[in-house]
């Protein structure tokens, strides 16, 4: 090699290690600014619940075509989910449902879900009405299709033994959920009464159903005499959505019956990122005063998770 040659090796070598430090020293900002975002970015979103305006709706204070104006220009908060009993009749009216989401469009809200009651046994010992309950769902996808959630929430209500129960519900949900796949949507159990609120037997429901669009909204308040930590750390695994339910809080703002923090921990190390629905179900404050207490005390566990 000739003494030009190294010089001119060398000058080139020098040249692009100059050129790469340029771009380094020149993405520096970019990517500390992408780690600063990425700090500040809260672990959990938190959206607003329809059943917690329950009292509100249904005493005819509130329309439910404004529940998202209420959840945005009160609260804040542009997500929400529905609950069918305050629009029964209107799962097949593509005007209403057109109505309700261009409401949502115009003030920038996304529906999440809606939560369907009233429509039969999923796991029903009979094995007709258990097909009829699969089939009343359908109409409840299409629609929350066209609104733009993400899931139905739906009930595993069954009859017999344990073991049976878990057999007629898996079978249920995995015919939904097969029709849900179709849509692109989620169907999401809640643990909301009977072996439901038992979260071994939720998630063995699941496991048995092995679908990954048949999944879990763990409820902070409805397994009843089952360890409600135990009951979300089981059901966890599968969820798509979690409810904050709120009865009651002290003087510092804690709910009464949940620890909160304890609680959003075990959400968290689940993996879970998604939205955290304020559920407030509580008689001591008015429905508005309940939901912005619980909505205080998730952005507190934000703060302090976060930390």
């Amino acid at each position: 090699m000739t003494a030009s040659t190294s010089r001119r090796d060398f000058l080139c070598t020098s040249a692009l290690s100059a050129a790469g430090l340029a771009v380094g020293l020149a993405r520096a900002p970019l990517a500390l600014a992408a780690d600063k975002a990425n700090a500040a970015a809260p672990l959990f979103k938190i959206s607003v619940a329809e059943w917690s305006l329950h009292k509100t709706i249904f005493g005819g204070r509130l329309n439910h075509l404004d529940f998202a104006k209420t959840a945005k220009e009160s609260f804040g908060i542009d997500a929400v989910e529905y609950v069918n009993q305050f629009f029964r009749d209107k799962a097949k009216d593509e005007k209403y449902l057109a109505e309700m989401k261009k409401r949502c469009d115009d003030l920038g809200v996304r529906s999440l879900l809606i939560m369907i009651d009233g429509e039969g046994k999923l796991g029903d010992a009979d094995e007709k009405k258990r097909t009829q309950a699969v089939e009343n769902h359908y109409k409840w996808l299409e629609a929350a299709k066209f609104l733009g959630c993400h899931s139905i929430r739906v009930n595993a209500a069954s009859d017999g033994t344990y073991d049976e129960q878990l057999g007629r519900a898996a079978d249920g949900l995995r015919r939904l959920s097969e029709f849900g796949a179709k849509l692109g949507l989620n169907v999401i159990v809640e643990n909301h009464g009977g072996l439901s609120s038992n979260g071994k037997w939720l998630a063995s429901v699941m496991k048995q159903v092995n679908l990954p669009n048949c999944g879990t909204l763990p409820d902070f308040g409805n397994f009843h005499s089952y360890d409600r930590y135990l009951g979300v750390t089981e059901t966890m695994p599968f969820a798509k959505a979690v409810s904050a339910k709120s009865h009651d809080f002290d003087a510092d703002g804690n709910e009464t019956k949940t620890d909160y923090l304890k609680m959003m921990k075990i959400v968290l190390d689940a993996g879970y990122r998604g939205y955290v629905g304020i559920e407030y179900e509580g008689s001591k404050l008015d429905e508005m005063a309940g939901i912005r207490a619980t909505q205080k005390l998730l952005e507190r566990c934000q703060k302090e998770l976060n930390g």
